[in-house]
Parts: C-alpha cells; sequence; structure tokens
C-alpha cells in the first residue's frame, strides 16, 4: 500500500494548532525551478511588488505576489504538484481552489520584522477551510524564520491588518475587526513556535493564525527566500474589507458569500 502524502498526525495538528511542518514537501526539481523565479520575479517585479526596506537601510525585504500567469514555475508547482492534494488533506476538503503565490524576501543584514497579524483579514474571502504553504528556499535556523501563535486560528476573533512597511495597522478598529494585542508582551501567557527548515520544507498554516517574523541581521548570514502557495476548501466564499483587500483582487462578477468561481482562482482537480 502506497504512503500517504500526509501523515495523520500532520492533519491532526494543522487541525487542533493551526500550523504544522512538512519535511521534504518540495522535490530539488522544483525548488531549482522556484529559485529560477524568484530571481526572474525580483528583476521583473509585478505591479503589486513591494519594497519594504528603506533606501538607505542595509538588507532589503521584498514582496510580490499573483505572478504565477506570467512565470510559469509558480503555476506548474501551485498547481500540478503533490500540493493541492497535500491542501486537500489538512484542510479536510475535498475541493481544493487557488488562491494565490507570494514570494517573501529578506536579504542578510535586513532589519525590517513582519509584524504580528494573521492573513485573513487582508483577504477577500472568508472560511475556515483554506491554507498557506510557506516554501523554504534556503536553510533558515527558527531564530530568523516564522514564528507563530499556536491555537489562534480558533479564537474566533479577527484583526485589523498591519502594514509591513511599518507595522501600523491598516484602520481603526470596528465591532468586526480589532487590534492586534501586543504578543510581545503577553509571550508567557501562550504557546508559540517556530522551526529550523531545511531548503524543500514547507510549514503549512491557517490563514486564521497569528504570525510574526524578525529581520535577518545578526540572526543568519544567508538570505531567507520563501514562496508561499495559498489554497482554498469547501467553505471559502468571497468577503469584501473595510480597506482594499491585499491581493488587490477586483470584484467583478464574484458575489459576497459565494464561492471564488472565477478563472483567477482555478479548482483543482485532486481525484
Amino acid at each position: 500500500m502506497d504512503e500517504p502524502l500526509v501523515a495523520q498526525r500532520s492533519i491532526e495538528e494543522f487541525q487542533r494548532d493551526g500550523v504544522t511542518l512538512l519535511r521534504c514537501a518540495v522535490t530539488a526539481s522544483q525548488l531549482a525551478v522556484l529559485g529560477d523565479a524568484v530571481e526572474a520575479n525580483m528583476a521583473e517585479p509585478s505591479e503589486w511588488a513591494s519594497d519594504y526596506t528603506a533606501g538607505d537601510a542595509s538588507g532589503r525585504f521584498f514582496g510580490d505576489y499573483v505572478s504565477w500567469t506570467r512565470i510559469d514555475a509558480y503555476r506548474e508547482v501551485a498547481i500540478e504538484s503533490d500540493l493541492p492534494r497535500i491542501a486537500a488533506a489538512l484542510m479536510q476538503s475535498t475541493s481544493v481552489r487557488f488562491f494565490h503565490e507570494h514570494v517573501l524576501v529578506k536579504e542578510p543584514g535586513t532589519n525590517e520584522i513582519t509584524p504580528w497579524h494573521h492573513d485573513q483579514p487582508y483577504y477577500c474571502v472568508d472560511g475556515d477551510q483554506n491554507v498557506s504553504f510557506w516554501i523554504a528556499l534556503d536553510a533558515i535556523p527558527a531564530r530568523a524564520g516564522v514564528e507563530f501563535l499556536v491555537g489562534s486560528h480558533r479564537w474566533g476573533r479577527s484583526f485589523v491588518p498591519r502594514k509591513f512597511v511599518d507595522s501600523t495597522a491598516y484602520a481603526s478598529p470596528d465591532s468586526r475587526f480589532e487590534l492586534v494585542p501586543d504578543i510581545e508582551s503577553e509571550r508567557g501567557q501562550h504557546r508559540i513556535v517556530r522551526f529550523d527548515v531545511e531548503p524543500g520544507d514547507v510549514i503549512a498554516f491557517s490563514y486564521r493564525i497569528l504570525h510574526a517574523a524578525p529581520g535577518t541581521a545578526g540572526l543568519t548570514t544567508g538570505r531567507r527566500r520563501a514562496v508561499s502557495m495559498r489554497y482554498l476548501g469547501d467553505d471559502a466564499v468571497f468577503a469584501l474589507r473595510p480597506w482594499l483587500h491585499s491581493p488587490p483582487f477586483e470584484q467583478r462578477a464574484l458575489v459576497v458569500g459565494e464561492p471564488l468561481d472565477d478563472p483567477r482562482f482555478p479548482l483543482i482537480p485532486i481525484g
């Protein structure tokens, strides 16, 4: 009998904790094409790319997304690899829809942090069945990687997004969205995990889990390149936010509260 793509303990951990580490989930050949894709992406960013590092600062914090329609490697890994079937297993979903890819690169000597936040309030989507695959392209020590507040995906709370460039909130809180609490001052009250990762390792996490990351300065001498592939499951529906959602997809024919049935979010056969 063939081994399952995802161990049952990983499924249970993802459902319970909101995050799990999948070792060697991406092949060496896939890593190679993703590495080339990131370099091409940085050389020719999309209209939605961001440089979060001030021009006179050391290092560089680069981000870009939704380039899968122009950079074939992103599409191939996101749609034609085992990742969609792994996503289905973790989400416990009968369907998988590709939402988008997101490239995040912190060069050596970068001071900019990634502030505590969770992803779903940035997005034009609601629902519990979702997963981001943070694919490590470099060896990254835990001290320089992403950290996650275990179980926060099940708090039933939604937080105002924060700007990566200066950590400020997008907007004032309202009846639905509150400000992100001061997690640093509360660290002793929570279980927070982070991982030593090697190229090809994948951190799978819920759109609703709180997470953050330090800069690289003083923590690692290597690059911190990652490509996140983001998927949606059975219960995902289109949503609008009080702010411009990210990525800034136009609504077009999408209906609030209905599935994202649109060529921009392809449904992937997983049978």
